[in-house]
């Protein structure tokens, strides 16, 4: 019987010459974000590098602090959404979801952020990660803390420091959803930053809210 199928020979093949450097990039990527699902987080890793987008990928292993080792909900994954949406001021909910869903986060920890922040079809993109934040976190200081480490211009390892307008804005949002930070308490404390920031160019950060001068963020009752 003749075979129909076509034969091929070693000298046919052709291996592009990128691709091994393609696939070692793409290895090195999902050890470092450690998907829950793979193929889902593979299709959208090669989509964005086929558009030329950000690419789903964490800077380095992470894990969140009291959760569990498995858990894709953590500071390096909200600092990859950032990087993908965080050029607008306002997101489509559509494309947040194709953002989380590529990176495999859980649909019910998205559901509740959304819930939170009442949010309808577009949503402003720092009020998302900022509740996004504080979703990982147990207390105001530590959001604000992870906040600033996401989106400073600071080089890493740096104060991380952010503009006081939108730490102002940021804090000010947290606090009126937490609702139990009076507006007095409010004042407080961004009257204090207020003076740290006229002497730091109009910027704050972890290094003056964390400050014992500093009233605490959410004072403990």
């Amino acid at each position: 019987m003749t075979s129909t199928e076509p034969m091929y020979c070693s000298q046919q093949i052709k291996i592009p010459p990128e691709l091994p450097d393609i696939l070692k990039q793409f290895t090195k990527a999902a050890i470092r974000t450690q998907p829950k699902d793979v193929l889902q987080w593979s299709a959208a890793y090669f989509e964005a590098l086929h558009k030329g987008d950000e690419l789903p990928v964490k800077e380095r292993l992470d894990y969140q602090l009291g959760q569990p080792l498995d858990n894709p909900v953590t500071k390096g994954a909200f600092a990859v959404l950032h990087k993908q949406l965080g050029n607008r001021p306002v997101v489509e909910l559509c494309k947040i979801e194709e953002k989380w869903n590529g990176l495999c986060l859980p649909k019910s920890n998205l559901d509740e952020i959304l819930r939170l922040g009442s949010f309808g079809e577009e949503i402003t993109w720092l009020h998302f990660l900022a509740l996004a934040c504080s979703s990982i976190n147990t207390n105001m200081t530590m959001t604000m803390q992870t906040i600033c480490d996401i989106i400073t211009k600071d080089l890493e390892g740096g104060p991380s420091r952010i503009s006081f307008k939108k730490f102002k804005m940021l804090y000010t949002y947290l606090a009126e959803i937490d609702g139990e930070i009076s507006a007095e308490h409010i004042s407080d404390v961004l009257d204090h930053l207020s003076s740290d920031a006229d002497r730091q160019d109009g910027k704050v950060g972890p290094g003056n809210f964390m400050n014992d001068a500093c009233p605490q963020l959410s004072p403990v009752t």
